[in-house]
Order: structure tokens, then C-alpha cells, then sequence
């Protein structure tokens, strides 16, 4: 018995990609995964309709929880790097809830395993709270506090902050940067697929070396080309900074996880790079963040797992009420 009928819709609505799934019984992973491109779709319930239709079955779902790569206000959403916003009720859904897409995946973190994530330095993450960030089509971070009850995940926006630089390279990078008009570069601006994009375009600039117009996807499988592979070696190092940051600002000491669909594509050279170095490089608080543990997620779709996991908690406070 469940406070919902099922199946149960679970969804990762990004800005490029969004990625459905079913749930057929709680605690049980999502099936008839789809990922249907954004751009095809003029809104989210036409992309919704579509996936139900034509890789569902044509179920009606008796709940739904959407992940969404933008700030949520009550049932109504607006993504950032995408056209799509609204309410979550237009889904014609019994019950439709909404989190931010870094919030359900925080809520996956205590499912997954061993074969999901790889290390990136540090001890293996513990029990407290967690931090979670990553690079996509923006940069998203969130955060999972336990409790008496379980665990509470955190939204957040802090991909927009101000970009973490360090080194002279990094602060010449956002003089380019500015220049070809961005006057307040944030971290988002160099730490997302497009970031990776920007800053191709402005290292050429600060090596005074002409350079093709590259896409993210261009740069990292073309690592044989010196430019790219100081690309990546600046995203890399701003990337652990950045981390770090977060850490500390969360309190994480139970592990800081990286998600989001640009670096599983780069493993190697994240281990290999600067970015442990980075992350600890603090020079008051080295000892605490020595003491975090970072871990890549390489999981196919973590924030529906995410999704269903906050359904399946969801449905389980109704019962008990």
C-alpha cells in the first residue's frame, strides 16, 4: 500500500536535456529511462506528454517529482538556461511536486554505491552533511543535512558566485573575459560546458594564439591539442577551488560529490589534475578540508534516483500521518 498510485513519474529537467523515468513500486530504481532533447519540446508538459506516449506506454502516473535546473517558488518553476517555466499542476498529475535538480541530486547521495562514484582525494565521505556541485549546461550546487528524521536536502544558487581565481593565468583569463564582454564573470561563466567553451576562447586571447571556435565536447576529446589541454587544466584548478569553497561554507564534512554531465567525460585528467591540490589549498583551513573527502558521481542518472528516493519519503510520511 502507498499514499500514491503508481507508476510514479520522476523526471531531470536541465537546461539541454530532460531525463524521464518510471518508478513501478517504492525503493525500486527508475525504468523506461528517456532523454529527450529540450530544444524539440516548446514546454515542459509537451515533453512530458511526449515521453508518456512514446516511451511510457501512455501510463498516467499518479505522482510525479521533477528535478529542474532553476529556482523553484512554490509549484511554479523557471529554468536558467532554458525558455521553460510555469507551474508543476499544468502536468495534469495528482500529485506533482518540484525540486531543484543540485536538490534531488543531494537526495541521491545515500544511495549510491561503490561502483557510482570514484575518488578524488581525501578519506571515504562520512555521515555528516554533505556538499554536492557539478558542471553542466550551468554550474549547480546543493547540499544534505542529516537529522533525527533523515536526511534534508539544501538548494541552492551558489554556481553564480563570484569566480574563484588564484593564480595570475586565472585573473589574466578574467581580464579576456571581460573584455569580450562579460564585466562581472562568475563561476558558472568558466565552470560549465559553456564555461569550458569561454575559456578556450579566452586563454587563446591570453596566449596571443589564434584558435577554432570549439564546443565543450570539442575541447575535451581533442586533449592532444595543447590549448584544450590547458582548458581543461584551468577548469580543473578553478573547479577544486571553487569545491572548497563549498566545503567550507556547508560545513561538509561528510564528502564533497561532483556531478553534473561534463566530468565523467574527463575522469583522468580530474584525478590527475590540480583539483585536490586546489581544494585543500586553503591556506587558514587546509587541515579541515584534508579532512573531506571528494568523490566524482559517475552514476547514469542520479537525480532520479534522487526523485524517486523523495517520493518514496514523501509517500511514507503520508502513511504515517
Amino acid at each position: 500500500m502507498t499514499a500514491f498510485d503508481l507508476p510514479w513519474l520522476v523526471a531531470d529537467i536541465g537546461g539541454t536535456n530532460a531525463r524521464f523515468g518510471l518508478v513501478t513500486s517504492p525503493g525500486a530504481p527508475p525504468s523506461s529511462v528517456a532523454v529527450l532533447a529540450g530544444a524539440d519540446y516548446a514546454t515542459l508538459p509537451e515533453a512530458v506528454a511526449a515521453y508518456l506516449a512514446e516511451h511510457a506506454g501512455g501510463v498516467r502516473p499518479g505522482a510525479a517529482c521533477l528535478a529542474v535546473a532553476g529556482p523553484i517558488d512554490g509549484d511554479h518553476y523557471r529554468l536558467t538556461n532554458s525558455p521553460w517555466a510555469g507551474s508543476v499542476r499544468d502536468l495534469g498529475v495528482p500529485y506533482a511536486v518540484l525540486l531543484n535538480d543540485f536538490e534531488a541530486l543531494a537526495v541521491s547521495l545515500p544511495h549510491l554505491t561503490g561502483g557510482d562514484l570514484v575518488s578524488l582525494g581525501g578519506p571515504e565521505p562520512g555521515h555528516g552533511v554533505k556538499a554536492v556541485l557539478g558542471p553542466g549546461t550551468g554550474l549547480g550546487v546543493g547540499g544534505l543535512v542529516p537529522g533525527d528524521c533523515g536526511w534534508t536536502p539544501i538548494p541552492g544558487e551558489g554556481g553564480h558566485v563570484t569566480v574563484p581565481v588564484v593564480e595570475r593565468r586565472e585573473r589574466e583569463v578574467v581580464r579576456a573575459l571581460q573584455s569580450q564582454g562579460l564585466p562581472y564573470v562568475v563561476a558558472e561563466h568558466v565552470l560549465s560546458g559553456p564555461g569550458l567553451v569561454r575559456l578556450h576562447r579566452a586563454l587563446a586571447q591570453v596566449n596571443g594564439v589564434a584558435a577554432p571556435e570549439l564546443g565543450a565536447s570539442d575541447i575535451v576529446a581533442r586533449l592532444d591539442d595543447p590549448l584544450c589541454a590547458e582548458t581543461i587544466e584551468v577548469f580543473c584548478g578553478l573547479l577544486g577551488s571553487f569545491a572548497g569553497n563549498v566545503a567550507l561554507t556547508l560545513g561538509a564534512r561528510g564528502g564533497v560529490y561532483l556531478g553534473g554531465g561534463v566530468l565523467p567525460r574527463i575522469v583522468e585528467r580530474v584525478c590527475a589534475g590540480d583539483f585536490r591540490a586546489r581544494f585543500t589549498a586553503n591556506p587558514d583551513m587546509a587541515d579541515y578540508l584534508a579532512a573531506i573527502g571528494t568523490v566524482l558521481i559517475v552514476a547514469p542518472q542520479p537525480a532520479l534516483t534522487g526523485a524517486a528516493a523523495w517520493l518514496a519519503q514523501r509517500a511514507r510520511a503520508r502513511l504515517v500521518g
